[in-house]
């Protein structure tokens, strides 16, 4: 039975819904075809209320922006020191890729070549801000904020991605080598507050 009340706040929940059922994959392999399914109409209902495919990945990616960039603020928010702030996040990070694999999936896309890149380009700028505010929060210069969040970004995501993908098949505790990257991120971003600014 088509699903009353339909508007593009249902479909983009919907999609949502499908991208979670998806795992690691859910996000490039949304289809129309399959959220049509779920509201119990036919594709061509749903062009009513999202442009098309593009238009529906770009409803859901900015949902799971915007669900990333609270992740990120309620785990900043529960540490008081610079250095612990920084450590939450990190984990808040992995726990919710984890839990949300197809989601932390539509976040990492390139939007460049999207219809709408400037959108999603401006809500993924705030994550940013806020882990460029964390690294400055430690002590890191302000010319290499860039580097810095570049550096967080990489650590994080490269060991979510080996995790998720099953790259790490040896038997010692996969959590606690997450907090020794995590350790030595965060040592290494304080050393750099110690190196003289350039003249």
């Amino acid at each position: 039975m088509p699903r009353a009340g339909l508007d593009r706040d249902a479909v983009t929940a919907l999609a949502l819904d499908a991208v979670d059922a998806g795992g690691p994959d859910g996000f490039r392999g949304l289809t129309l075809a399959a959220v049509a399914t779920r509201a119990g109409v036919a594709v061509p209902s749903l062009y009513k209320h999202v442009a098309g495919l593009p238009g529906l990945r770009r409803e859901v990616a900015l949902r799971c922006i915007a669900e990333l960039d609270d992740v990120v603020a309620a785990a900043a928010a529960r540490a008081e020191a610079p250095r612990e702030r920084l450590r939450a996040v990190a984990h808040a990070l992995r726990a919710w890729a984890h839990a949300r694999p197809g989601r932390y999936q539509a976040v990492q896309e390139d939007w460049r070549d999207h219809p709408d890149a400037d959108a999603l380009q401006t809500a993924a700028t705030a994550v940013v801000a806020r882990l460029a505010a964390l690294v400055a929060d430690v002590g890191v210069p302000a010319r290499r904020h860039v580097d810095a969040v570049r550096a967080v970004r990489a650590a994080v995501h490269g060991f979510v991605a080996l995790e998720l993908a099953g790259g790490f098949g040896m038997a010692d505790d996969v959590d606690a080598s997450f907090a020794y990257l995590v350790d030595g991120l965060v040592d290494g971003l304080t050393t750099t507050a110690t190196v003289p600014e350039e003249r």
